[in-house]
């Protein structure tokens, strides 16, 4: 029965998604929730490392990428509270934190492009918690899609002026001249 539902847990669809990574790109809290709670009493940490928290979808997407999609804070911090639990700080910061996608893109930018000004905020407050400044600069404020595209770039081209003024901000606060002319 055990080696059932462990399937179940770990079933992907044909994007590569567990239902975990479903219920945090569709806001569904409760049944994230579950399957969280069902995956820690069934599932080794490793299963619980690289099978959800690290797992990444057809598209090279996290569950940090796919909570920022969907923008609700709440979603978003429990994988970062739950990460905290069972990841190393390498792990968290560059399988996690600064995951790319197939395009290059960060749950940062991911958050930039969607609009969730709320997910790049806690973005923002873990990166410096979490990171260097070296780290912050080339990873996060500097860091590019595959278009060569920073969260700067990201919000003047979809109008989001919120997301264009923050990082603007934080860019200052963190960048040297030099570095804020490129």
């Amino acid at each position: 029965m055990t080696e059932e539902i462990n399937k179940l847990l770990l079933a992907t669809d044909c994007e590569g998604n567990t239902a975990w990574h479903m219920a945090a790109w569709c806001d569904e809290s409760e049944i994230f929730e579950k399957v969280w709670d069902w995956a820690k009493e069934k599932l080794t940490t490793e299963e619980i490392n690289n099978k959800l928290l690290l797992a990444t979808d057809g598209w090279g997407r996290t569950v940090g990428h796919l909570a920022a999609t969907c923008g609700i804070p709440e979603i978003f911090e429990k994988v970062w509270d739950w990460a905290k639990e069972k990841l190393t700080t390498e792990e968290i910061n560059n399988k996690l934190l600064l995951a790319t996608d197939c395009k290059g893109r960060t749950a940062w930018h991911m958050a930039a492009v969607w609009d969730k000004s709320e997910i790049l905020e806690i973005v923002w407050e873990l990166a410096k918690e979490k990171l260097t400044t070296e780290e912050i600069n080339n990873k996060l404020l500097l860091a590019t899609n595959s278009w060569g595209s920073t969260v700067w770039h990201m919000a003047a081209t979809c109008g989001i002026p919120e997301i264009f003024e923050n990082v603007w901000d934080w860019a200052k606060e963190q960048l040297m001249t030099e570095e804020i002319n490129k």
